[in-house]
């Protein structure tokens, strides 16, 4: 009984009220904290076992920053400000407790949630070979992102050592004594899609802030050895939250300490105009909502409707190659380069179905066509894990090769079979632009099929960043529709069209036949016409000439 009395106490302890300029944390339960603007709140660690030798205090916002400090008035050097920020604290022989400080960063009131982790001297210290950013020992991971890429920086970590001991000296050698051991493990955890709520995030930080909750939750990136800089860029994916962690391990002693997680969602809480509650412009909805009909009945009609798929396919293949030269070489603004790229688009689309029209060749068509399924056949291939692969993310050149080889391929295969060819294509491309039309108001992973593509030719230093995605119950849905649309189009195409001819024939080229067998077949009615020159004349004369009238009148008898 005494048991169940000493395990409620301690549970009462542990999820204490916050009280008036104070909280108090227990070491490895989470406490959720109020700030206001103009306070001073005092953050209490007590009940801190002896074999514990140093913690590290965590503090994550959503969208604010906080500062945490070690004294009452922050100094440079003795605290810490950021959305997700954390102090790491030595502590001395015989400490049981200690006070930190935590402000408002802009003088606005703050809501989030706080730990404190404990350590063993036998684990390595995050942040303990720090050179570089403000603190001594700073165990933040530093991130930053803009359109194309993510990237966090953390300082080296240093072997652990026992209360009231020296740290062990960082760079005078690099033997297996030393910091040069240790191994870092870089984590991702996606939070679920489309959910910008805070209760989403604070649970998702208090499942993955230790090292334990991390390696179960989250995803293992990259392991970077103490040799390699300690820096990962990541594809951006805005609106979509993301925690990256890094844990830092000691193999020879197999202990190992987890740096404070950072979140982002790629995007701006205080951006009036592209706020992540509003991501995607005006513009860009209604072009991919034009683009998803056009693609609708390109999958069902496509071959049927021969011109009009010629015209969706040479506008795609157009638009997106302006697009890219537009971007990489003016400083235009996104919807003036958009309606450029489309209006580009419109005359690439005209010039192919007129290329048909005047000349005929139906295989010149069809290799523009195969390239538009092989280019998402190769983004497709490339945006699975191999992707990833070290040798793609470090040479532009192994890249671009692989891509375009897989782009070549499709099209020599239609040169076999043009007719299944075109069809399978409509099928394919017309349901993935239905998909992208979904993007355009609901996220979905898919999107980034082509758009790793695309920022890979605008960014040239993209193809360092890892560009791994999210797939969750939307993306399961949308993989659904894209596999039931296509394959229902091009079922439907090729049966509709087996008794038909491949391909119809160009209106030209007909014109010219027709042409050519009336002056030859005298037989023909047709051949007894006057030119259309001659008749349009004829008629011309008609209409302003007072034609007499035949024949004898016959007067009126009274």
């Amino acid at each position: 009984m005494s048991r169940w009395i000493c395990w409620l106490l301690c549970l009462i302890c542990e999820v204490q009220a916050q009280e008036e300029n104070r909280v108090v944390f227990q070491p490895g339960a989470f406490q959720n904290v109020s700030v206001s603007g103009n306070e001073t709140l005092q953050a209490v660690a007590t009940r801190i076992p002896a074999e514990v030798a140093y913690v590290t205090v965590q503090f994550h916002t959503q969208r604010h920053n906080v500062t945490l400090s070690y004294s009452t008035t922050p100094v440079l050097g003795l605290s810490s400000t950021a959305a997700d920020t954390g102090i790491l604290l030595p502590l001395l022989p015989g400490q049981t407790s200690f006070i930190l400080f935590l402000f408002s960063a802009d003088g606005s009131a703050v809501t989030g949630t706080g730990v404190i982790l404990p350590f063993s001297s036998a684990d390595p210290i995050p942040g303990g070979c720090n050179l570089e950013f403000n603190l001594n020992v700073d165990p933040n991971i530093y991130l930053r992102y803009n359109l194309f890429e993510t990237t966090i920086q953390f300082a080296p970590a240093n072997l652990g050592y026992a209360r009231g001991g020296n740290p062990p000296s960082c760079d005078t050698s690099t033997g297996t004594e030393t910091r040069w051991r240790l191994q870092y493990d870089i984590y991702q955890y996606f939070l679920p899609e489309n959910d910008f709520s805070e209760p989403s995030l604070f649970r998702a930080v208090q499942d993955v802030a230790d090292v334990d909750g991390m390696m179960e939750s989250g995803k293992l990136i990259v392991t970077l050895s103490s040799t390699e800089m300690t820096t990962a860029i990541f594809s951006s994916i805005p609106g979509q939250g993301v925690i990256y962690s890094v844990i830092v391990r000691d193999p020879v002693l197999n202990t190992s300490a987890s740096y404070v997680p950072v979140h982002t969602y790629a995007c701006s809480f205080a951006s009036k105009l592209d706020s992540c509650q509003t991501l995607g412009k005006i513009t860009t909805k209604i072009f991919f909502t034009i683009i998803g009909l056009a693609g609708l009945f390109v999958c069902f009609f496509g071959h049927r409707f021969f011109k009009s798929e010629l015209f969706c396919m040479g506008f795609s293949f157009s638009a997106f190659f302006f697009f890219v030269l537009i971007t990489r070489t003016t400083g235009l603004d996104y919807d003036i380069r958009l309606a450029v790229s489309t209006v580009i688009g419109v005359v690439g689309g005209v010039l192919l179905v007129m290329s048909w029209w005047r000349f005929g060749s139906v295989f010149a068509c069809v290799v523009v066509v195969g390239l538009m399924l092989g280019f998402l056949l190769a983004a497709t291939v490339l945006f699975t894990p191999l992707g990833d692969l070290d040798v793609f993310r470090r040479s532009d050149a192994v890249f671009w090769v692989t891509f375009c080889s897989i782009m070549i391929m499709v099209p020599l295969f239609f040169m076999r079979w043009p007719r299944e060819g075109n069809i399978t294509t409509c099928g394919v491309i017309g349901a993935y632009a239905v998909i992208l039309a979904v993007n355009a108001y609901i996220y979905t992973s898919l999107s980034y099929i082509t758009l790793n593509i695309l920022k890979r030719l605008l960014n040239n230093n993209f193809s360092a960043a890892f560009t791994d995605v999210p797939f969750q119950t939307i993306d399961y849905i949308m993989i659904t529709v894209w596999v039931v649309l296509g394959f229902t189009g091009i079922v439907l195409q090729l049966y509709r069209e087996r008794t038909r001819p491949f391909f119809p024939p160009s209106p030209y080229l007909m014109w010219l036949q027709e042409r050519e067998r009336r002056k030859t077949n005298v037989l023909d009615p047709s051949h007894h016409f006057p030119p259309l020159p001659n008749r349009l004349l004829a008629r011309a004369r008609q209409l302003t000439r007072r034609m007499e009238p035949a024949g004898e009148h016959t007067p009126l008898l009274l």
